[in-house]
């Protein structure tokens, strides 16, 4: 059953359940390197309006250092969107189980290094590096839950989710008077979509929570276990693509 469960939260086969349990899984991600990060670097990377924003201040008041560092922020989250693309087609160009599951992998091996060497990167004084990789990784991530959900789910930012609350909520509240127009349909709330935007913000915070009290008791260190449940969550669907191309080999598979 574990096996199972874990093969289809990554799998081609794509199900609004596996969707929304990778999601909630990945949002948490999100919130603990995005909270995470703040305390190895003073700046959030999971979303790119306070980037942009930093970019034009740095551009107002001629601050060379934030402009460059708003630049590659900006730039890296780009690329790392655009790299996870380029993975989940080449993936599927080749009938690959892992097409979704090889960007969390390289998610997963950027994050491992970060916790182990990002120390020593922080006392060397290379703030910009640690900023462009975790920006880098979080424009993966959301890349990857973009592409498997068909834009439904977003879990690097909450901007949007807490929007789509808003607006599901005033459905809610909204009280439809009695019409003698048959084409107007009343207002009705989607109280699925509801509840899941609501645990997406709900996990994206407890990631947070954990990201922020591991930093600051534990430091870079604290990374590896979410390195390590991203490979969690990828491995089967690599497994079983090793197993396919192990069969193609075989001389007795004829």
């Amino acid at each position: 059953m574990p096996m199972h469960y874990l093969r289809a939260l990554t799998s081609p086969h794509r199900t609004h359940l596996s969707n929304r349990h990778l999601g909630r899984s990945l949002a948490f991600v999100a919130g603990a390197v995005n909270a995470g990060g703040f305390f190895a670097v003073g700046q959030y990377t999971s979303h790119m309006s306070g980037i942009v924003s930093s970019l034009a201040d740095g551009a107002a008041l001629g601050d060379v250092p934030v402009l460059r560092a708003g630049l590659m922020s900006l730039l890296s989250f780009v690329w790392g969107a655009a790299f996870s693309t380029i993975m989940v087609n080449w993936g599927k160009r080749r009938g690959a189980q892992s097409q979704f599951a090889l960007p969390l992998i390289l998610e997963a091996m950027l994050l491992l290094s970060f916790g182990l060497v990002g120390a020593t990167l922080d006392a060397s004084g290379h703030i910009e590096a640690i900023l462009s990789l975790l920006c880098f990784v979080m424009g993966l991530q959301n890349a990857i839950v973009t592409k498997i959900s068909r834009a439904e789910i977003r879990t690097t930012h909450v901007t949007g989710l807490v929007t789509d609350i808003g607006i599901e909520l005033g459905k809610m509240l909204y009280w439809n008077r009695v019409s003698d127009d048959p084409a107007l349909e009343p207002v009705c709330a989607d109280r699925d979509k509801l509840r899941l935007l609501t645990s997406l913000l709900a996990m994206f915070f407890c990631g947070g929570l954990a990201g922020a009290f591991g930093f600051k008791y534990i430091g870079y260190i604290v990374t590896v276990p979410l390195a390590l449940a991203l490979l969690t969550l990828a491995i089967i669907p690599v497994y079983d693509d090793w197993q396919a191309v192990r069969r193609r080999q075989s001389p007795l598979n004829f």
